[in-house]
This record gives structure tokens, C-alpha cells and sequence, in this order.
């Protein structure tokens, strides 16, 4: 198994295998903050009783975290790498492959996700479960009005649709790679999994764009 981990065929099927165990975990996220537009009860269930602090819920977010660390890990080994290989001459290939913005930028778009993400685990992960799991005080039970008063400052919902903007490059290159690298890269397969991706990739992020707005402007808890 040593490969995996020394090998650059290794350390991509890795990169790849995580890049798309998150992309599910993202399906599954943006679904559920999807029900803040409808009902902030149902939310509060799955917030609360569903994805608090059991210990299931405890265990997938194990999991969660270190999908991401092997992505993040992964993805520092493959970028020092591939300039180490290339030099200074970036991104010259002979492929046919059309090399896009997206695939030049994985990494600092990868970065920029990073860096959101420790603000969004701050204001919600840390706010609702991770006070529950210690006792710490200020536990807030109430996750749909948590995130309503976050969405309220136009300067967050700003910062969120950029990141999302540069979660959906990242994926769009992302998704179609990964397949491509784990033996799904026939020419026919091949511009379906491109499509798909972009499919995918817009349903995540137009989603959560569409909850932080939406919330922002009013319109949420419309079947209350």
C-alpha cells in the first residue's frame, strides 16, 4: 500500500477517492440547508436531533474531517510536485487536453475554501455541536435562527457567494478529474462526466448561494 502514498498515480487516486467522498458530503450539506427556505423546524430536527451531538453524528464528522485533511494533504504534495517537475515552465504540456483557468488555480482556489471553511466551522459547527459535546456555555439549540442572524450581515453573504463561487470552479475542474483519474476517462464517458459535473457543481453552489441570499433578503421559513 506503500504507493499511496509515494507514488504519483498513488497520490492521486487518494486525492481523488476524497475530492469526491466531500463532493457527496456537499450534496448532502447543501440539501439540508436547502429546508431553511421552507421550514426552520424541519431544520432544527436534523440539526438538533439528527446531526447533534451523537454519537453517529460525531463519528461522520470524524470522517468528514479527515476526508479533508487527506484532500488538503494530497493536494500540497501533488501542487510542490508538479512545479518541482515542471520548473519553471508551468502548465506546458503536450496533452490535447485544453488546460482551463480552473485547473491552472486547484490550488489557490483550494486555499481560499480553506480559508472560509475555518470561518464557517467557527460560526456554525462550533456555535451548535461542538459547545453541546463540552458543555461549553452559549450552546445554541436554535441552528435556524444561528443561521439567520449570521445571514443578516451583507457582508457575510458576500464572502459566502465568493467562496461558493470558487467552491464551483474548484469542483467543475474537480469532479470530471477525479473520475477521470480513478479509470472513467474514455472519450465517450468522458464529456458525460464533464456535463454531469457541471450539473452537480451548480446544483452545490447556486444552493448554498441561494440559502445565504434568500435568508439575507427575508425569504426563508416560507411554510411556517
Amino acid at each position: 500500500m506503500s504507493w499511496l502514498i509515494k507514488s504519483s498515480i498513488g497520490r492521486k487516486f487518494v486525492q481523488s477517492l476524497s475530492g469526491l467522498f466531500l463532493i457527496l458530503f456537499l450534496l448532502f450539506h447543501v440539501c439540508m440547508n436547502l429546508v431553511l427556505i421552507f421550514n426552520f423546524e424541519t431544520y432544527n430536527f436534523l440539526a438538533n436531533d439528527v446531526l447533534g451531538a451523537n454519537w453517529w453524528a460525531i463519528v461522520g464528522t470524524v470522517f468528514i474531517f479527515f476526508g479533508f485533511g487527506v484532500h488538503i494533504i494530497y493536494a500540497t504534495f501533488l501542487t510542490l510536485q508538479n512545479r518541482k517537475a515542471r520548473g519553471n515552465i508551468r502548465y506546458e504540456s503536450s496533452s490535447k487536453t485544453t488546460t482551463t483557468w480552473s485547473s491552472k488555480n486547484m490550488f489557490v482556489l483550494g486555499l481560499v475554501i480553506t480559508l472560509f471553511l475555518v470561518l464557517h466551522l467557527y460560526q456554525m459547527w462550533y456555535q451548535m455541536q461542538v459547545k453541546e459535546l463540552f458543555g461549553l456555555d452559549g450552546v445554541r439549540h436554535d441552528g435556524a435562527q444561528l443561521v439567520e442572524e449570521i445571514f443578516s450581515n451583507i457582508w457575510v453573504v458576500i464572502l459566502y457567494v465568493v467562496s461558493f463561487i470558487a467552491l464551483w470552479f474548484h469542483l467543475t475542474h474537480g469532479f470530471w478529474s477525479a473520475l477521470h483519474t480513478v479509470g472513467w476517462n474514455n472519450d465517450i464517458w468522458m464529456k458525460r462526466i464533464k456535463i454531469i459535473g457541471n450539473v452537480l457543481s451548480t446544483f452545490i453552489c447556486v444552493g448554498f448561494i441561494a440559502v445565504a441570499v434568500l435568508m439575507y433578503l427575508g425569504y426563508s421559513n416560507l411554510l411556517a
